[in-house]
């Protein structure tokens, strides 16, 4: 009992026993120790680039619909502007709002122009899949560039739409709202009606930052993560985005404010944007991967003739590493044995070699 009391820490070293226990602070070593935070920075770097690809192709795709209806190009722009901070429209922006409304992929200019944007756009795509993929511990995908490539050309149009949803999404409430709030004689204008307003449109950007990581982390990764732990982990990633957003517009004031930065601070508020962006969404994926570690839950693709050999495999390793223990404490033992009790350990050590044998063969 006193030697248990004694090995058992206390204090201080307890205490940090406790934190190292927490998952909070497992998942951040987690995310260090695979090289997180360099993954950000280098996909930060890639998606500062990405970004305007993607909006060029967006715009010459969609634009035709975007410039008949102002009312949701309005909204759209809107959508962008909250999730992307000073990237287009608004005073001191990169992209001002006529430039992408007059984009065309007529022509061979137009065309040559798209297909590299969208290829630089497509690069991202997979080099978030390859950082995700290394923080759940998983090798490169075996599916064939081209198929991968056409994977993420579907994937980036499939966000389009969603993000084209969205924008409708966002003028159909407002207009429900306003209509609600006129027909209970609140004014739209009033500061329920701002604040309702603001609210509905901060849950439709949670719901399409939750389903963009839930996609990022189940269908480009192509990790077969469970559904509870999908939407928990996509969930708080789409809370930390939001919270990011509110916030991204002091940030970019910052860097305005620093002299050192002034001629080109959007453009580094933007790096320093996605570097951020880029560690929220890896950090979730981290959250998810050390969840699943702990529920014994593994992240390959196994067919179940698969998993039920790998699941013989590990008993009969775990056989094996019993048997080599109990080896060599009776081989410890036979040396202080009586005459008796050494025939008696000769006979089990046989066994033991017997069991060993079969079990490596």
């Amino acid at each position: 009992m006193t030697e248990a009391a004694t090995d058992t820490p206390r204090g201080i070293p307890a205490l940090i026993e406790r934190v190292l226990r927490t998952r909070p602070l497992r998942v951040f070593l987690h995310y260090s120790e695979t090289g997180g935070p360099l993954f950000a920075s280098g996909l930060a770097f890639q998606a500062l680039f990405a970004v305007f690809g993607a909006l060029f192709v967006f715009f010459a795709v969609f634009g035709f619909w975007v410039r008949g209806d102002t009312v949701l190009r309005d909204s759209l722009i809107e959508l962008v502007q909250r999730s992307i901070p000073g990237l287009i429209g608004g005073k001191g922006s990169l992209v001002s709002v006529d430039t992408l409304l007059d984009q065309s992929i007529l022509g061979w200019t137009g065309v040559i122009a798209a297909a590299v944007l969208l290829w630089t756009a497509l690069n991202f795509l997979g080099s978030l899949r390859q950082a995700v993929r290394i923080l759940f511990t998983l090798p490169g995908p075996t599916t064939l560039f081209v198929l991968l490539k056409l994977k993420d050309a579907g994937l980036a149009l499939v966000f389009g739409v969603v993000l084209l949803v969205s924008a409708g999404l966002s003028v159909f409430s407002t207009t429900f709202v306003d209509v609600a709030f006129d027909f209970l004689g609140i004014g739209s204008d009033s500061e329920l009606g701002r604040i309702t307003g603001g609210a509905v449109g901060l849950l439709i950007m949670l719901a399409l930052d939750t389903a963009t990581l839930a996609g990022s982390f189940r269908i480009l990764s192509g990790i077969p993560i469970p559904w509870k732990n999908l939407w928990v982990g996509a969930l708080m990633g789409g809370v930390a985005l939001g919270a990011l957003k509110i916030l991204g517009t002091q940030l970019l004031g910052g860097a305005s404010r620093n002299p050192l930065l002034a001629s080109f601070a959007v453009l580094i508020g933007l790096l320093i944007w996605f570097n951020l962006v880029c560690q929220v969404i890896l950090i979730v994926a981290s959250w998810i991967s050390v969840g699943m570690s702990d529920a014994g839950i593994s992240a390959r693709k196994l067919t179940p003739e698969e998993r039920e050999k790998e699941q013989e495999e590990q008993l009969r390793a775990a056989r094996r590493t019993l048997a080599e223990v109990e080896r060599q404490r009776l081989t410890t033992a036979l040396a202080d044995a009586s005459l008796l009790k050494r025939r008696r350990i000769e006979k089990s050590l046989e066994r033991l070699d017997e069991e060993l044998a079969e079990l490596s063969a």
